[in-house]
């Protein structure tokens, strides 16, 4: 698991392990370079909540309870996997049937 320099600290990095029983980096930035860096994967988080800011509901904070902003999140995560996965079929449908 990646995040950003600002989840620093040995408390936080041990409640990772513990609950999630992974691996926790935290990315920063080098001291010795100035001005603006690419930092590695970052771009990942700014990919997934792009994807997730497509989702009208979640464009905006319009839920006044947590567990609603979850059901959304959980969602639009899943519109995009089926999306994913009905994509693939379909072309390996395809393919299939051409060779055949």
């Amino acid at each position: 698991m990646w995040a950003d320099g600002g989840y620093r600290g040995e408390k936080f990095v041990q409640w990772v392990k513990e609950q999630f029983d992974c691996i926790f980096e935290v990315v920063e930035k080098k001291k010795t370079d100035k001005g603006f860096q690419v930092l590695p994967r970052r771009w990942v988080v700014e990919r997934t909540f792009a994807w997730l800011g497509r989702s009208r509901r979640l464009s905006k904070d319009y839920e006044r309870k947590p567990t609603s902003s979850t059901g959304h999140v959980y969602m639009a995560s899943i519109r995009l996997m089926l999306r994913r996965i009905c994509k693939e079929r379909v072309l390996l449908q395809g393919t299939a049937l051409e060779v055949a």
